[in-house]
């Protein structure tokens, strides 16, 4: 009998254990869930209040705020439906993005940035454009530079376009989009991409590896050459600086 009891009893403080051991990971899961939530939301108005109260004449900057403002309306929509730590990660992300235009047309207006953004996933270490590049494709210029300009209204975060690493700047025009202004479609798109990064365009300094096909082959930029896939600070990819280049969206657009 006593036996019995004491089987009774430890099947008893098992089952104690392992509902205080669920109360506790549902309470955890829905910390992080509330967490998830408040920072995508605390984005989410700060990009609200960077839209409502910003306006310019300026190409580069109402371009760049027309970017903002569609990421403000990403974001919402998915603030409406998002009910993961997941979805509401990405909500964040493109709350983020659009802080990141939002930035962007300030400087283009000249005034204060303000403080630095957390970085992008999407553009995880992609680099930034340093100096000035054209290159002409299908009787077609296109520009890409450091700064905004009448020929280089369009910013970019930075990302992958087709696995290519594109690195933020400003461009003339939003090759990263399907429907591209000029008409040159998605394998232009790609020609302009292919211009815009092979060495044979421009001083891109020694490769250690190659582009095969249009595509760059494996390799890193170490001292200026391209040999594992890397791009470490030592070398210069056609005046983009910047460390590895991650995976992830284009800025919030797929292409």
């Amino acid at each position: 009998m006593k036996g019995v009891l004491l089987i009774l009893l430890i099947v008893v403080l098992a089952g104690l254990a392992i509902a205080a051991t669920q109360r506790g990971g549902k309470a955890r899961r829905q910390t992080e869930l509330d967490d998830a939530r408040a920072d995508a939301h605390r984005w989410y108005e700060r990009l609200g209040g960077q839209v409502m109260n910003l306006t310019s004449e300026e190409p580069a900057a109402r371009q760049a705020l027309a970017d903002a403002s569609e990421r403000y309306n990403a974001a919402g929509g998915q603030l409406q439906t998002a009910n993961s730590v997941r979805q509401f990660q990405l909500a964040r992300e493109s709350a983020l993005e659009g802080l990141t235009y939002a930035r962007a047309a300030r400087l283009a207006m000249g005034l204060d940035p303000g403080p630095d953004l957390p970085p992008l996933s999407s553009a995880h270490n992609t680099g930034q454009i340093t100096s000035e590049r054209e290159v002409t494709v299908q009787g077609h210029s296109y520009k890409a530079g450091p700064r905004p300009g009448a020929d280089t209204p369009y910013y970019y975060p930075g990302g992958r376009v087709e696995g290519r690493p594109v690195p933020a700047g400003w461009y003339s025009t939003p090759v990263w989009r399907t429907a591209l202004g000029a008409g040159a479609g998605v394998l232009g798109g790609m020609l302009i991409f292919d211009a815009l990064f092979s060495p044979e365009f421009g001083d891109f300094g020694n490769f250690g590896g190659d582009f095969a096909g249009g595509d760059m082959a494996a390799g890193d930029f170490s001292g200026g050459d391209f040999g594992g896939g890397d791009l470490s600070g030592g070398g210069d990819f056609g005046g983009f600086s910047g460390g590895d280049f991650g995976g992830g969206d284009f800025g919030g657009f797929d292409f």
